[in-house]
């Protein structure tokens, strides 16, 4: 981490993350398009609040597939993505393709990696089945079915701890606490993501997020009643209700939003640790 010295009031306690490991490269020409900023809006109206006026940026298309199996691949670079949370790695096959995958935690300039359907060595980057894996290991980047890309644990710093196989099916520990089954041939990075540092970034000013295309809100206890059910009242008071709730009355918080015959509910062994809201 990187902390700035308190020249001014925006910059006292704002941190970032350092990226001297990164390489000083534009990125690949043929891996990005231009992303169209919908500011939260379908058709002009606002469907989404509290965004719009994000910096310019290029998309990166990342590879989560890694399907070209049983071909090594360099990396050649370690990039900066205002897109995701996690640095990118940019691998140049035997072939003289190149994609962008997640970077794994620990993956440096020059190392190779590969992508295979069979048994191959435990390093970090690699990607195999689940059933090939050795239990104990943290693995993200990990698909829910065969062949269609991974799905869980891509965020910075994620990894997901490799429990137990049995008749099919592997027990994976996710980030959130949360135990599911997954089938042992669903495919698997090795190791964990990058950047794990980004959760303690200090963002220090309010143009840091107005750059990164998030609006002000404003408190329901500061609006009318009509605005808010928290709203109305003389001065500073509390909201007057039970529970919190949302503008459209709806409960805010400890409510569970997860479908109740989910039809991926048999798949859970244990439910994510519930964290406790900060009074």
């Amino acid at each position: 981490m990187k902390i700035y010295k308190p020249t001014t009031p925006a910059r006292r306690k704002m941190s970032i993350v350092n990226r001297r490991a990164l390489s000083k490269k534009e990125p690949e020409r043929k891996l990005i398009i231009a992303k169209k900023n919908k500011a939260g809006r379908s058709y002009g109206k606002i469907t989404v609040r509290h965004r719009g006026g994000e910096e310019k940026r290029f998309f990166r298309i990342v590879d989560f597939r890694q399907d070209k199996f049983d071909i090594p691949a360099r990396v050649e670079a370690l990039e900066y993505d205002p897109n995701h949370t996690s640095w990118l790695t940019l691998l140049c096959y035997r072939d003289g393709e190149r994609r962008y995958i997640i970077a794994p935690e620990g993956l440096k300039v020059g190392d190779e990696i590969i992508s295979s359907q069979k048994k191959i060595e435990i390093r970090e980057g690699n990607r195999m089945p689940l059933k090939y894996i050795p239990l104990g290991f943290m693995v993200h980047n990990i698909e829910l079915a065969p062949g269609h890309g991974g799905k869980l644990v891509r965020s910075a710093g994620g990894g997901a701890a490799l429990l137990a196989r049995e008749k099919g099916y592997a027990q994976l520990k996710m980030p959130s606490g949360e135990i599911r089954l997954v089938r042992d041939t669903c495919s698997a990075s090795l190791g964990m993501v990058s950047n794990p540092k980004w959760r303690h970034i200090r963002w220090g000013k309010a143009g840091r997020m107005r750059h990164r295309g998030k609006r002000p809100e404003v408190r329901g206890k500061a609006m009318n009643p009509r605005d808010h059910p928290h709203g109305g009242g003389e001065g500073s008071h509390p909201i007057g209700l039970r529970h919190p709730k949302t503008p459209w009355g709806k409960p805010a918080f400890g409510v569970k939003t997860r479908k109740k015959r989910k039809w991926t509910n048999k798949y859970i062994i244990k439910r994510r640790v519930k964290k406790k809201r900060k009074k």
